[in-house]
């Protein structure tokens, strides 16, 4: 399900602004500016970078993922053999850190019913559960230069005898000080109606502001409007 989303040889691996932008768009319903085609500082979706180790490595019980750079479409990014630690790099700068433990299942059929499921839970982040979450707390996030930035996510499988996963959210926490903050979204993961594990996903976000109603509304709107004339 990914091979229209990047090109490889051997052990590297480019996504140019379409790529990313499509994936974006087409698999994670996000559409954050970052990954339009024509932005000034494009960046590919971290969500795309880890279905690409889940497809490569498969999945393990116990999964941790750092990000740690920004991939855009200069990016050579190089895979390595798996191990329980390793780094995906472009020109010897780390852009993603995996730690993995526990039992590891090659499974084509788990490993898309986790990407879909996990992205598309990651890309109504924002705005159907980031704004009121910190609304909540009477801030919002800049209008003008909306700031979130992926920072890490996790997953823990109980068990990797199923073959596939539905996800459902789990209660979300944010805090602030000053004009910088942290979110983390929960999420568990359940087979046949069961859990089976369960995840976070952590975000940074900064140029917090005091909550306005009105600039909350316009920022919806223009992203409902980009939803409708870029999908």
């Amino acid at each position: 399900m990914l091979t229209p989303y990047y090109q490889q040889e051997t052990n590297k691996l480019v996504i140019n602004r379409e790529q990313g932008s499509q994936f974006a768009k087409q698999v994670a319903d996000d559409f954050n500016p970052l990954h339009d085609i024509d932005a000034k500082k494009f960046c590919v979706p971290g969500d795309l970078l880890f279905s690409l180790v889940l497809d490569k490595y498969g999945v393990s019980e116990n999964m941790h993922f750092t990000f740690a750079g920004m991939v855009d479409e200069t990016s050579v990014l190089e895979f390595p053999e798996g191990s329980d630690e390793f780094d995906i790099v472009s020109n010897e700068k780390t852009m993603l850190s995996v730690k993995r433990s526990g039992q590891n299942k090659q499974c084509t059929q788990l490993v898309e019913s986790l990407i879909k499921n996990y992205v598309a839970f990651s890309g109504k982040a924002f705005p159907h559960v980031i704004i009121p979450l910190m609304g909540q707390q009477e801030v919002m996030i800049n209008p003008a230069r909306p700031m979130v930035i992926y920072e890490s996510m996790s997953i823990h499988l109980d068990t990797l005898d199923i073959e596939e996963v539905t996800l459902e959210a789990a209660t979300p926490e944010f805090s602030y000080e000053g004009k910088r903050g942290k979110i983390i979204l929960r999420f568990e993961l359940l087979s046949n109606g069961e859990k089976v594990g369960f995840g976070e996903k952590h975000m940074l976000v900064s140029g917090i502001k005091e909550y306005c109603q009105q600039a909350i509304d316009d920022l919806i709107a223009y992203y409902n409007e980009r939803k409708v004339t870029l999908k």
